[in-house]
């Protein structure tokens, strides 16, 4: 099985199997605030839905360290640092 075709079959899991949820947007219209105020440029910018990223990470984290992902995240999916970091804080959070 090829990385695109694991990727495709997690994309096609019930919600249920997520680890970690993309956070709804606030109620009152408000912007987010904290990791999650990066999460609507992140999808705009890299072209994948958030749930997709942190899926990736909440694996990833299994055996790596915050920076460890972080690097992972901009050396093999060419994002930027404070985006990459915003992914792993928020799901590290969610986790704990």
């Amino acid at each position: 099985m090829t990385f695109r075709d694991a990727e495709a079959a997690r994309y096609r899991e019930p919600m249920s199997a997520h680890r970690v949820t993309a956070p709804e947007p606030p109620a009152d219209g408000s912007k987010p605030k904290g990791p999650a105020s990066y999460f609507p440029s992140i999808e705009k910018t890299y072209g994948r839905p958030v749930q997709e990223w942190l899926d990736l990470v909440a694996d990833r984290l299994d055996t790596d360290r915050h920076m460890e992902v972080v690097a992972w995240l901009k050396s093999e999916h060419g994002l930027g640092h404070g985006h990459a970091n915003a992914l792993v804080g928020y799901v590290k959070n969610a986790l704990s």
